[in-house]
């Protein structure tokens, strides 16, 4: 693509100016251009990776590989309007849950009574599939121990109370929120020198650094500082623009700059990282390989023509080979 930009670029402008007076044959002519140096051609091996991109990042995003969140929100109205509450079960939307490797059930939260209570009611709020079977059940069905849910209130700390049970009293009137959280069973398991595959940041609440992460994170950097490079010095490549240089240099911040403040998994950036490497090593060996003769020609026919008697120097007037000027 380093190649052809530029060519391809001379060969509009010159289509351009040369049929300027018949829009009809200009667009033929770009047609033919089109399919002579096929600029989407680059973009495929990028096409192929995409949806593999997305599956993975779906799948680390969920469980088993992180903590999937279940958010219930509660009306607590005072004891004088307690006749006008009619109690109706709550649950929130289901969400895929493993139990154990390559078994999962879809699970919601529910609250039998509701989420409208009143000041001193007490509630339970259970985790359930849609056929009914408890969390603990599953969790004692296959042995799993790792799955122990946590509570936390979200808002309105003031008017309600839950402990790690799901034991909810309400203490005033007015809105809360509170958040269930199922940790998921292989949130903590690593791969290679990556502590956890469904980690994300480089940073943790305290502060503390992921070094795995944050090796990744450059490491991606690097590699596209490595491939720009290597591309630029491929055959024909045109180096002599630079505003490319430029921005040549600045996109591995920019990447890891992303990466760092709009974090992924870390089992995402391994397979982002090992994927750039493998492109790195493509471009390289590619750089190597003489052009196909088509675009050799062309870039030989886009370079100047200069006759010259010896290494880097032009003829003299009075040595052979040198153009007599007209009279």
């Amino acid at each position: 693509m380093k190649v052809t930009q530029p060519l391809m670029k001379k060969r509009q402008e010159e289509i351009q100016k040369r049929y300027k007076d018949d829009p009809q044959k200009q667009q033929e002519e770009m047609g033919k251009l089109m399919k002579e140096f096929n600029p989407l051609a680059g973009c495929l091996p990028l096409l192929f990776q995409m949806p593999i991109l997305f599956a993975l990042f779906a799948t680390l995003r969920g469980s088993p590989f992180t903590n999937i969140n279940y958010t219930v929100d509660i009306q607590i109205f005072p004891q004088e309007q307690l006749e006008r509450i009619q109690p109706q079960a709550y649950i929130t939307s289901p969400q895929n849950i493993y139990v154990n490797d390559g078994v999962h059930f879809p699970i919601f939260a529910l609250i039998p009574s509701g989420n409208k209570l009143v000041v001193g009611d007490r509630a339970q709020v259970e985790f359930q599939t849609v056929e009914g079977k408890s969390l603990e059940t599953l969790k004692q069905e296959y042995n799993q121990t790792e799955v122990k849910p946590t509570w936390t209130i979200t808002k309105g700390s003031e008017r309600v109370q839950i402990d790690q049970d799901g034991n909810l009293v309400a203490l005033q009137s007015g809105d809360a929120t509170i958040q269930g959280t199922i940790p998921g069973i292989a949130a903590n398991k690593g791969f290679l020198f990556i502590k956890a595959l469904g980690r994300v940041g480089a940073f943790d609440e305290n502060g503390a650094i992921h070094w795995d992460i944050l090796i990744m994170v450059i490491g991606f950097g690097v590699s596209i500082y490595a491939s720009q490079t290597i591309s630029g010095k491929g055959p024909g490549a045109n180096n002599a623009n630079p505003n490319q240089d430029s921005i040549n240099k600045i996109t591995p911040f920019l990447f890891s700059g992303i990466f760092l403040f709009t974090p992924l998994p870390a089992g995402v950036l391994l397979y982002m990282l090992i994927a750039n490497i493998f492109q790195t090593v493509q471009a390289f060996i590619l750089s190597k390989e003489p052009l196909p003769e088509n675009l050799q020609k062309l870039v030989e026919e886009s370079q100047p023509k200069t006759t010259k008697t010896g290494k880097g120097r032009e003829a003299l007037p009075f040595e052979p080979g040198r153009s007599k000027k007209k009279a």
